[in-house]
């Protein structure tokens, strides 16, 4: 078997990378030097492992010895200040599948976190979405856990309780999965009893407290090791010389000399005097990983309930600010325009027209957001003592004929090229208008779910409008579907742009949806009305089932598809053609 030389008189079996190690000593005594030490030889054979650093200085397995140069390490790093990418504390989850599909060697720096919470919601999702994908795909991995008292505290504060009972759960059971791991620390008393005892192998580096001294005392009973007196020996071990305790898997007690390592010792105490250098890591193409990584934080975030919060209070204080600025403007004299002639437009006004058109285009989205999260907010005040509204009918799928039922929906009286809503008769806010118009638009009244198909708009700002419509008797709700009364259909007039249908529905949805929702609509639609099993799908689109399922999820929220126990369509509301048979 293949050995692993950790210091000059021991060798490790490779079978190391699944055993439970801890690694206890006084600062400075050279605990993380060790753990780093087996790293690199874990990298030298092969072996995959993560580093865990609430500390910031695992990164230097990235340099030379000397702190200059690049080492031959090539491993990634995830957050801190010498990360390759920047780490967000909703992304533990997403890091853990990441790992294990790749079965990446990584370092996880957690030291930037501001505060416990964050680290502790990061830790908790990466360790129960490791331990749960590692149960599906064994394989040898090794967790190295620096100040493991920061993961897994004898005395856990409000908010640890999860993360303490993913990394213990993992400590107790998972070498069946193939999950090895080092407890790194110098207080060993703070670390939860029920893990530090689960260790094999300690290897104890200088020691002088009399409190860590006493749980290396419990350890040693626990493994009913005799006649081991520690108080007069530890105190006394030389930098980098622990005495090593494996009774069952390695059979021995004694001092060894750790060997010396080729990379930065970043772990050392800073010299007094001594200037801040700046480090240059070896290079790692990472823009693959970065490019998967945004959107899933971003999605994250935005499902955040406390992100979510800061989002809306911002937006509304943006709404304020805008409504006053419009109101200055409303009374204000309009400015004198002169004109003056121009030969020709040189290249350097060109670019700055092109940057003036970003920028109007992104105020005129953050204008949505202001709008869309002002209707939510006075629907809230609105609603709040009226019932629900009446449940969208479930959409019929016939099994027999495999294909998918034609909505009772009436036919679009034009096919529209745009969907710009411009002003009516009268002043009608846009949301309200655009529900107005796909209501005119047919007849025989529309679902809630086709509302949204055909605006775009989410169900609660949906149903924000359709209750305003209602107070303003513009629309009724009859059997379940949203009619348009003669009072909406004279207020909206006749001066309207039509809602886009079949086609243009179709291209207005292609246009807007993200590449995995696009592909997997892009593969229904033509295949209409037929169902598509999912097996088929994934034979067409190439994604992951994890993957697939999302995007499928996505699109069934958007009532986009019509997801059956036979297979996946597109929705009929996106078939013009459709709607109009089922009218007649």
């Amino acid at each position: 078997m293949k050995t692993l030389k950790i210091a000059r008189d021991l060798m490790l079996p490779l079978d190391v990378v699944t055993q439970k190690l801890g690694w206890i000593g006084t600062t400075g005594s050279g605990k993380t030097y060790g753990a780093s030490k087996l790293a690199e030889l874990f990298w030298d054979a092969g072996a995959q492992f993560v580093a865990l650093d609430p500390v910031g200085v695992w990164y230097g397995l990235r340099l030379a010895k000397d702190g200059k140069r690049p080492s031959d390490i090539t491993i990634p790093i995830f957050g801190g200040l010498h990360g390759d990418v920047p780490l967000e504390s909703a992304a533990g989850a997403l890091l853990a599948d990441l790992v294990v599909d790749r079965t990446l060697s990584v370092i996880i720096d957690v030291s930037q976190f501001e505060s416990d919470a964050q680290k502790a919601r990061f830790a908790a999702d990466f360790a129960d979405r490791f331990f749960f994908r590692k149960k599906a795909r064994p394989s040898a991995v090794h967790l190295f856990l620096e100040e493991v008292q920061e993961f897994c505290p004898e005395n856990q504060q409000r908010g640890e309780e999860r993360m303490l009972h993913a990394f213990v759960r993992m400590q107790k059971i998972g070498r069946n999965f193939g999950i090895g791991s080092s407890y790194i620390t110098q207080r060993p008393q703070e670390v939860a009893k029920k893990a530090l005892n689960l260790a094999q192998t300690l290897f104890v580096f200088r020691t002088t407290g009399t409190h860590e001294r006493a749980a290396i005392e419990r350890w040693i009973k626990d493994k009913a090791i005799k006649d081991q007196d520690i108080a007069d020996e530890l105190p006394r071990l030389a930098t980098g010389a622990p005495h090593v305790w494996s009774p069952e898997w390695l059979g021995l007690a004694r001092v060894v000399s750790i060997g010396e390592k080729r990379t930065f010792n970043a772990s050392a105490t800073p010299e007094v005097g001594a200037g801040a250098v700046t480090r240059h890591l070896a290079p790692i193409d990472l823009a693959k990983i970065r490019d998967e990584m945004a959107a899933t934080i971003e999605r994250a975030k935005a499902d955040d309930p406390k992100e979510l919060r800061k989002e809306i209070i911002e937006l509304g204080r943006r709404l304020t600010a805008a409504q006053k600025a419009s109101s200055a403007a409303l009374y204000s004299k309009p400015p004198e325009i002169q004109i003056v002639e121009k030969p020709i437009l040189k290249d350097v006004q060109i670019t700055r027209l092109e940057t003036l058109v970003r920028r109007l285009t992104q105020v005129e989205q953050v204008s949505a957001k202001i709008a869309d999260a002002a209707a939510e907010l006075a629907t809230a005040i609105m609603t709040a003592t009226k019932p629900r509204p009446t449940p969208d009918p479930v959409l019929p799928v016939s099994r027999a004929s495999r294909t998918v039922s034609a909505l009772r929906i009436p036919a679009a009286s034009h096919v529209m090229t745009r969907r710009v809503v411009p002003t009516t008769n009268g002043y009608l806010p846009p949301g309200e208008k655009a529900i107005l118009i796909a209501a005119v638009q047919y007849p025989g009244g529309i679902t809630r779910e086709h509302a949204s198909i055909l605006t775009g708009y989410r169900r609660s700002s949906r149903d924000a409008y359709v209750q305003r419509l209602i107070g303003k008797s513009y629309v009724e709700i009859a059997s379940g579907v949203i009619v348009a009364t003669k009072t909406g259909a004279s207020a909206l007039g006749s001066d309207y742009e039509q809602l886009p249908v079949g086609k243009d529905l179709q291209r207005y949805w292609l246009d807007r949806l993200p590449p995995g929702e696009k592909a997997i609509l892009a593969t229904l639609l033509p295949a209409f009305p037929r169902i598509m099993s999912r097996d088929s799908l994934d034979a067409t689109i190439g994604y992951k089932t994890s993957s697939r399922n999302a995007y499928l999820q996505r699109l069934k929220a958007r009532q986009l598809v019509v997801v059956t126990r036979d297979g996946i369509a597109a929705h009929p509301v996106l078939f013009d053609s459709g709607m109009r048979q089922e009218a007649r």
